[in-house]
């Protein structure tokens, strides 16, 4: 029997990073949804149970915070790990986003997308 692919909610607003994480982390046996506003992101992640929710906080409609929260407000959520990655590089930012409950916090511009798989992975573990 095939183990079950892990789930991965990305939540990321540009098209060009969706799609270049997208395919890295498809590439390494996850099942990827996207969404590309903070409203999306949080309808997937009640429909979706995904294992790992990737979260920029800069985001349409919903930002990252008002995800963060939302997901860690419900039942069904609120266990789910919380990558944040964005380019909001602040401490304060930093500290809010583990502060609310994410699990870590990667600065875009200092993770290739590889090194993005491995945060995941250990996550996961």
């Amino acid at each position: 029997m095939e183990k079950e692919k892990l789930k991965i909610l990305l939540v990321e607003d540009d098209a060009f990073l969706a799609r270049m994480y997208q395919s890295k982390l498809e590439n390494q046996n996850f099942t990827v949804y996207a969404a590309g506003d903070g409203a999306e992101g949080i309808k997937l992640a009640q429909e979706k149970a995904p294992d790992v929710v990737l979260l920029d906080i800069l985001l349409p409609k919903v930002d990252g915070w008002g995800v963060l929260k939302a997901l860690k407000k419900e039942e069904k959520t609120k266990n789910i790990p919380v990558i944040l990655l964005t380019n909001l590089g602040q401490k304060e930012d930093v500290d809010k986003g583990l502060a609310m409950g994410a699990v870590d916090y990667l600065i875009k511009a200092y993770f290739t997308p590889s090194e993005v798989v491995e945060k995941i992975k250990k996550v996961i573990k």
